[in-house]
């Protein structure tokens, strides 16, 4: 298979999905994750049998809940790991913009996989007191976080989340809440963010996670 992107694809990228196992309710919204890694799959020219994947989640159980990391290699190989999930931050993310910027137009924003260096190296390097980086494009829109997607509760009491086109992962959570009606689609800029009645950081592993604003962050 070949990949469909523009771009050439970097010998040893992976595609990624990251989602819980809950006891008693099994994988949080399997169904979307897996649909968009077979996506990513195609786009990328990466063989995809939904049957090895499951053959790996059929070993999955036990009495806790647990942080599951899905990856698919080149030759169309899975791999599976698993961890406990970590304990949840108590209180609202404090939430910075990151310095750098984000090309709308680059393919590799509607993919999950491991050709994701800048956000990386930003979130290894966030200042301390700070839990997520939002990034703007190169028009100064609101794109997403290193590990989320973001939605922002308007003074109209309207909420929204960017669109796709300001270059950012359809996440799995968005993808579920744009579904359900519980959220639309709106072009975010930063004043937004300084006028919101409410700011949430999403992601599927997490769900939808109250934030706040630094008082630092420049209009």
């Amino acid at each position: 298979m070949e990949s469909t992107l523009c771009q050439p694809v970097p010998d040893g990228t992976q595609l990624i999905e990251t989602f819980r196992f809950e006891p008693g309710a099994g994988f949080v919204r399997l169904t979307l994750h897996l649909a968009r890694m077979a996506a990513s799959a195609k786009a990328l020219g990466f063989p995809f049998n939904p049957g090895d994947v499951n053959h790996l989640l059929d070993d999955i159980g036990g009495g806790c809940a647990l942080r599951c990391r899905l990856t698919l290699s080149s030759d169309g190989s899975p791999a599976l790991t698993t961890a406990p999930m970590p304990a949840a931050k108590s209180g609202p993310w404090a939430l910075g913009i990151a310095k750098a910027r984000l090309n709308a137009g680059d393919p590799w924003l509607g993919h999950k996989s491991t050709n994701r260096a800048l956000y990386d190296t930003c979130r290894a390097n966030m200042p301390a007191g700070v839990d997520e980086l939002l990034f703007l494009n190169q028009r100064g829109e609101v794109c997403e976080g290193t590990i989320t997607n973001v939605f922002v509760t308007l003074r109209t009491g309207e909420t929204v989340t960017p669109p796709t086109s300001s270059g950012l992962l359809a996440g799995v959570y968005r993808q579920h809440a744009l579904a359900r009606g519980d959220v639309g689609e709106r072009i975010v800029t930063l004043a937004d963010l300084h006028d919101a009645q409410g700011i949430y950081l999403v992601n599927s592993l997490r769900g939808r996670l109250p934030a706040t604003l630094l008082s630092t962050v420049a209009p």
